[in-house]
């Protein structure tokens, strides 16, 4: 049985660090690429950061850039999302996703029950 499992959120003030994990179960690729996405209420579904487990490539949303760092501990089956200055504008529901096929921009096949995150100003 495939599993994604977030833990980590929590309420933090402006300005302040959370650091998410992920930790992934039961998939039978060797590659895949673990994405974290983010819903806040009456906001757009919005990508936030993806790495891919092949080469370790990383992407991340304008709006995270220079905050936000996501990492992965293969030996683990787990990754994470360092997050730094954080702002109220961050506050969301934030659920990682793989894409059994390692594309970071493709349809997502698993996902997890999500991790809020609110950040205070």
């Amino acid at each position: 049985e495939v599993q994604l499992v977030e833990s980590g959120g929590g309420l933090v003030q402006a300005g302040g660090s959370l650091r998410l994990s992920c930790a992934a179960s039961g998939f039978t690729f060797d590659d895949y690429a673990i994405g974290w996405f983010r819903q806040a209420p009456e906001k757009a579904h919005e990508g936030v950061s993806c790495i891919k487990r092949s080469d370790g490539s990383t992407y991340y949303a304008e709006a995270v850039k220079g905050r936000f760092t996501i990492s992965s501990d293969n030996a683990k089956n787990t990754v994470y999302l360092q997050m730094n200055n954080l702002k109220p504008e961050d506050t969301a529901v934030y659920y990682c996703a793989a894409d059994l096929s390692d594309d970071c921009f493709g349809a997502y096949d698993y996902w997890g029950q999500g991790t809020q995150v609110t950040v205070s100003s």
